[in-house]
């Protein structure tokens, strides 16, 4: 696809506060390798926080299947309560990290359990990216045309070494940070940013 250009006239960029990260370890990625968790935590973190009957109607699950998962996210400390948003005897959770930063040695590690958790964490979010840009592709229509124009699928197909390719991933998302904290103004909205880079062969 056609390589696009920055919108001119973008702030200035300063440093930000680095996003408050786990980096996952072989338990915690056994306790968060699950489907629904992913999108329970994604939920969390995205929209702020909720019940589980709220997340369940989101997320089309039962209010049974939701509560069960987030409290086996909180047990391995991926969500918490958030008493100050109940009533009552209702139980609400929120997210305790910004976002979670994964290990590629989890790929090798000698627990095939271990393994395969992280096969299917990677999977799992890369089928979550899908299925945003799906929505967006069908929603598009009913946003303004500026909105359009600030929307992007774009590919490159670079030469690099390895060692190149993580300076450039670095250099991305400092990019990005820079745009974390900017003050809001009217016609603010959330965006999604993915970004994916991979080696590939030749032909491939």
């Amino acid at each position: 696809m056609p390589e696009k250009n920055a919108a001119s006239g973008a702030p200035q960029q300063t440093p930000a506060a680095e996003p408050n990260v786990r980096t996952l370890d072989a338990r915690s990625l056994r306790g968060l390798a699950h489907p629904l968790r992913i999108r329970l935590l994604a939920s969390l973190r995205r929209n702020g926080p909720a019940t589980a009957s709220q997340l369940a109607e989101q997320l089309g699950e039962s209010s049974g299947a939701t509560s069960y998962h987030l409290r086996q996210l909180a047990a391995h400390g991926f969500v918490e309560d958030a008493p100050e948003y109940g009533k009552g005897r209702e139980r609400w959770w929120k997210a305790t990290h910004d976002g979670t930063r994964f290990d590629e040695s989890l790929l090798q590690d000698e627990d095939p359990a271990t393994r395969g958790a992280a096969e299917l964490f990677l999977h799992e979010i890369a089928t979550i990216h899908t299925q945003e840009m799906n929505a967006w592709l069908g929603t598009a229509e009913g946003w303004p045309q500026e909105w359009r124009r600030g929307s992007d699928i774009s590919d490159f197909t670079l030469r690099l070494t390895a060692e190149q390719t993580l300076e450039l991933i670095h250099r991305m998302h400092d990019l990005v940070n820079g745009y974390r904290d900017l003050p809001e103004s009217e016609g603010t909205e959330t965006v999604r940013v993915h970004t994916h880079a991979f080696p590939r062969r030749d032909g491939a």
